[in-house]
């Protein structure tokens, strides 16, 4: 079983590839007014981290499901790292995470789930980097915590590593990354893979089903 490839200190070859293309990405839903401003400024410029709507969808779930006990997640995300023009990007394909110890105030996985989550790691499909990871503060905001700031700097240094924060109360998100020391916001954007969501941002209407005089069945 492999173990998982952090890349810390470890030289791999970029390939240059463009980006998900700006019909098929979008600020997550959960951006605050700022970050969503921020955001708007970014895209002009050029992101540096895109997250795939499985993904999203997720650690959005994974988030939740412990709201109501106020209770932190935590996972890690899997992607890889490309090259557009000059500036480097990184992709986030899917997490994965595993049993945690946890309350509303800390998270780490739990020593008996390490087997699970290398399983998980090797069950994923595809080559992958860690290239960041997850966790929540249910109804405590978005922010780095000092303990958070630590594992950052220990284990995710790297500019193209990521951290993603999730308040499921307040339903809000926002990325973190480490640059020259100094931790900052990273503006990202949410994409999907060609006819995944032909519907994201627009409403369909919902047929309804009735009967006529006779009792056939018609659709509206």
């Amino acid at each position: 079983m492999r173990p998982p490839l952090v890349l810390d200190g470890k030289e791999i070859q970029i390939e240059e590839r463009s980006p998900p293309p700006t019909e098929r990405r979008r600020a997550h839903k959960w951006l605050g007014e700022k970050a969503l401003t921020r955001y708007k400024d970014a895209e002009s410029e050029g992101l540096e981290l895109f997250i795939s709507k499985v993904a999203k969808e997720k650690m959005r779930n994974h988030a939740l499901r412990h709201a109501d006990e106020k209770k932190e997640v935590m996972g890690l995300m899997l992607g890889w790292i490309f090259r557009s023009g000059e500036r480097e990007y990184a992709i986030v394909r899917d997490v994965v995470t595993t049993d945690l110890d946890s309350s509303s105030v800390h998270v780490r996985f739990d020593r008996e789930g390490f087997e699970k989550l290398f399983a998980s790691l090797e069950e994923s499909g595809f080559d992958y980097l860690i290239v960041g990871w997850y966790h929540s503060h249910p109804g405590h905001g978005c922010f780095m915590s000092s303990t958070d700031v630590e594992t950052q700097q220990t284990l995710f240094g790297r500019r193209h590593h990521s951290a993603i924060v999730i308040d499921p109360v307040n339903k809000a998100v926002e990325a973190f990354f480490l640059d020259g020391g100094t931790m900052k916001a990273r503006d990202f954007a949410v994409y999907w893979d060609e006819y995944e969501s032909p519907y994201h941002g627009t409403s369909v209407r919902t047929r309804r089903v009735r009967s006529d005089p006779d009792g056939v069945p018609s659709a509206e």
